[in-house]
């Protein structure tokens, strides 16, 4: 029996409040009346990677043009080779199920004057099939989930809580535990960040929903909480890992020095027809590939990379200035704002564009069924590694993957619920040892170091030379930070830190291990 009053038993733990892990939430407690669900979040309850999600999400719904054929083979193209052509198909059909269901829950996608949703276009698709809410569609759909999460009386919403670490045999046994070993995911350890107090939370589910890792690069569209928290906390714990070394970098981030991070300027706006242009104001997509503009995201970014170095300018431009601007407007009001806002007019100005970190395609190994490698541990979002994107992710599918994972897991875990039970002699969190004295200045140092490292070493292109300087400066910050850790009371910024230096190296160590390019992962050394 759990009698330690620090215990907080709960059903299904679920950690992150992006699509996914509200989706599952939803699911679960919409099945099962009984069940207890908690969903902690280390900020606000819409801070995640879905609110800033501007495209959409792309799903077969115009079936008199387009078919799962054709969106599975823009998939497959996109990831480059490495998809899992099982996990593709099995995505993109299920997708008009479940984006019915986000509508049927308050989701609202725009429509055109003829009442039919009108259906966007990004980079690698061959048809318009992106459902989206002007460029802010992110924001939309967490919105809608929020209010049906917020209605249900059987979720418990703790904002401000952090996951520090899985409970596994680890901490329950005192026994070592290997990643290809027999390891269960008993709840999870999390700082109750406004009361300083680490509370233990024994669960007979856990879902992993905690988002990305952007915040390891220096330029980045990722939100300030994107610090690979998640595949740190279940790479500690064992979990099996995979791909990490593919980095999708966003091409066309507003260059904006001092912003951070930095505004995106929508995939769907070349979709919509806008050209890039060299500083000098000449367009260059036509020398990298065919499809120009509309090239999948790895090939734009390495693209315009290529033409800053050969420059040696600080950015290129998008131009937008032939396009409908009034329908530009109606299609992406945020980013008209945002221009405006530095005195950028779209309708007769360029727009000063760079890459920027944008979503990382490898992660926490998953089946079809959103189980990772640990017994009772699911997984969904970014902090995954289905096989769904392969190298390189197509536009607006992360939305979509999120959903079909989350519902996955949750018909995975609803057959396991009624027999389940909660574990016992779960060890409270203890912290004997920390002393008061925490270096802030240290840990924002080692902060700023991380992403500097990563910027120069391990971005867009890479090299053998660039990768072995990155893996002995990450390790110098590994132990330092480890005593630090060790001895520290915690606070987010220092386990955030611990989180941004295993998620860096992991990139790295991918990277070495990776003999020839493909999709986010380029190197001089594999040419």
């Amino acid at each position: 029996m759990l009698t330690d009053k620090n215990i907080i038993a709960t059903d299904f733990l679920v950690i992150g409040s992006g699509v996914s892990g509200l989706t599952f939430a939803l699911k679960v407690a919409l099945e099962h009346k009984d069940a207890k669900v908690v969903i902690v979040t280390k900020d606000k309850q819409s801070e995640s990677n879905t609110k800033y999600a501007q495209g959409g999400i792309a799903t077969v719904y115009n079936k008199t043009v387009d078919t799962f054929k054709q969106h599975i083979q823009d998939t497959l193209i996109a990831g480059d080779g490495l998809c899992d052509e099982d996990v593709v198909k099995m995505v993109v059909r299920d997708a008009p199920e479940r984006l019915q269901e986000l509508i049927d829950w308050g989701t609202k996608f725009d429509k055109n004057e003829k009442g039919n949703y009108d259906l966007g276009r990004e980079g690698g698709h061959s048809q318009n099939r992106i459902l989206h809410h002007t460029d802010i569609t992110g924001a939309e759909i967490e919105r809608a989930l929020l209010a049906q999460v917020n209605a249900q009386p059987n979720i418990e919403f703790l904002t401000h809580h952090y996951a520090i670490d899985l409970i596994t045999e680890h901490q329950v046994k005192k026994t070592k535990t290997k990643r290809n070993g027999k390891v269960s995911c008993f709840g999870a350890y999390v700082l109750d960040i406004n009361n300083s107090k680490v509370k233990t939370f024994v669960s007979k589910f856990t879902m992993l929903a905690s988002g990305g890792n952007g915040q390891v690069y220096e330029t980045t569209t990722n939100p300030a909480v994107a610090t690979g928290d998640g595949i740190g906390i279940a790479y500690r714990a064992k979990a099996e890992i995979s791909e990490m070394e593919f980095i999708q970098f966003h091409p066309t981030a507003l260059y904006n020095p001092g912003e951070y991070p930095a505004f995106l300027i929508s995939e769907a706006v070349r979709g919509f027809g806008a050209k890039l242009r060299d500083y000098n104001g000449d367009f260059f997509m036509h020398k990298y590939d065919e499809r120009e503009e509309l090239a999948s995201r790895d090939i734009v970014a390495r693209a315009i990379d290529n033409e800053l170095k050969k420059s040696g300018r600080p950015h290129v431009y998008l131009d937008c200035t032939h396009l409908d601007i009034v329908k530009f407007k109606e299609h992406f009001p945020n980013i008209t704002e945002k221009c405006a806002s530095l005195n950028i007019d779209i309708s007769k100005d360029y727009i000063p564009v760079v890459p920027a970190a944008h979503y990382i395609c490898g992660g926490v190994n998953v089946n079809k069924k959103a189980k990772t490698s640990i017994k009772r541990l699911y997984a969904c979002g970014e902090v995954t590694r289905t096989g769904l994107h392969g190298g390189n992710r197509l536009a607006s599918n992360s939305l979509l993957e999120g959903l079909v994972y989350a519902h996955k897991a949750f018909l995975n875990a609803s057959k396991k619920y009624e027999n389940s039970k909660l574990p016992t002699d779960i060890p409270i969190w203890n912290n004997s040892q920390v002393i008061k004295n925490m270096e802030k200045r240290l840990i924002a140092h080692d902060r700023n170091e991380v992403k500097t490292i990563m910027t120069n070493y391990v971005g867009i292109v890479r090299s053998d030379e660039r990768l072995l300087r990155a893996e002995k400066r990450l390790k110098v910050l590994y132990k330092d930070n480890k005593r630090l850790y060790d001895y520290s009371e915690l606070s987010v910024d220092l386990c955030e830190l611990r989180n941004l230096i295993t998620t860096a190296y992991l990139i790295t160590q991918f990277s070495k291990k990776r003999t020839e390019n493909c999709g986010g992962f380029y190197s001089l050394d594999c040419i």
